[in-house]
């Protein structure tokens, strides 16, 4: 896991290449969604930027159904190795396990549950949007998907039992139709796709057991350094300048949200000269020589809004950082 959910350039791609065969290009796009054009050298994007780019794009084609021509038009290829460990797989149900354990590759910005029942198994998806709220698009984009791979990897038309979506309708009812060919349905309990167990568990075309382990192997390889790139210090600045407040964010609560232990977590960052309490001590140094020099904000106010349980203890840390109280620093920024 990590502080901040990401995305694959990959899935990015997928987006802007919908939105340019509706005539919209890519420059315009993340113009409109105000991200620089050099976002595209990255391997991976922060949750909400992608989420800005669907939000342009909802506003620059003016298509209703522009999440479910993303997710139908959806290539496996595009996930590279995701896919061909995919399509390798001896049935679909073991395809879905795999999706559920390579999915940060690709994106973890959400994740799939399996609720398998006797004649049926319905496969939840639950969002991980990030400070912004998740268009709808993308939601009906990765149902869509599912859809797509299915059709893509066992050679015929996926069609599922039922499909559901916790949003409204977003456009004509036959858009749907043509997507998923069987009743959809909206404002429910949860978004997610009903699948018959004779269609997961029927055996792929492609199935091969030995590239099935090669591909395995080597997703899996991705995967670790993937984890291992995570909790870098600029990263965990990050997430620290975004949770800062009366009550501070601990270094439990950052290990925990990477699902690794306090002590690999200290390790990690003592690789990169780092340690929690002096980003932390960073983060609160900044915001407090922001809001002393930019606001009449009173000071125990400041204080309490950075987590300090006294006016003196925030005084102190404050003339650590700048050799002043903060009275006199901020009489002298005024009167510079």
């Amino acid at each position: 896991m990590t502080l901040e959910a990401t995305v694959s350039i990959g899935w990015v791609n997928t987006v802007i290449s919908a939105a340019e065969r509706l005539s919209v290009t890519a420059d315009h796009l993340l113009a409109e969604a105000g991200i620089p054009a050099s976002a595209n050298e990255l391997e991976r994007w922060p949750i909400d930027d992608i989420t800005r780019l669907w939000h342009a794009a909802e506003r620059c084609t003016g298509d209703p159904g522009f999440g479910l021509k993303v997710g139908a038009e959806f290539s496996p290829m595009s996930i590279s190795g995701v896919g061909f460990a995919l399509q390798s797989a001896a049935t679909l149900r073991e395809a879905i396990v795999m999706v559920q354990r390579f999915q940060r590759l690709i994106s973890d910005g959400g994740r799939f549950q399996v609720v398998a029942g006797n004649a049926a198994t319905w496969l939840v998806y639950h969002p991980r949007q990030g400070r912004l709220a998740f268009s709808p698009h993308q939601i009906e984009a990765v149902l869509a998907s599912v859809v797509g791979f299915g059709s893509w990897v066992t050679g015929t038309r996926m069609q599922p039992a039922r499909v559901q979506f916790s949003q409204p309708r977003l456009g004509p009812l036959a858009g749907y139709q043509t997507v998923f060919h069987c009743p959809v349905e909206f404002e429910q309990a949860f978004s997610g796709i009903l699948v018959d167990n004779a269609v997961l568990d029927q055996p792929l075309p492609q199935a091969d057991p030995q590239l099935a382990q090669l591909h395995e192997r080597y997703t899996t390889a991705r995967l670790a350094a993937l984890s291992m790139n995570s909790a870098s210090a600029p990263e965990l600045r990050r997430w620290l300048a975004a949770r800062i407040g009366p009550v501070l964010p601990r270094r439990a609560d950052a290990a925990a949200a990477l699902g690794i232990s306090e002590r690999t977590l200290a390790r990690r960052l003592k690789d990169q000269g780092h340690t929690f309490d002096q980003l932390l001590d960073d983060v609160r140094r900044e915001r407090a020589l922001h809001a002393v020099a930019s606001t009449d904000t009173p000071l125990p106010e400041i204080a309490e809004a950075l987590g300090f349980a006294e006016v003196s203890t925030f005084y102190r840390a404050f003339q650590r950082w700048t050799g002043l109280p903060p009275v006199r620093w901020r009489k002298q920024r005024t009167h510079n």
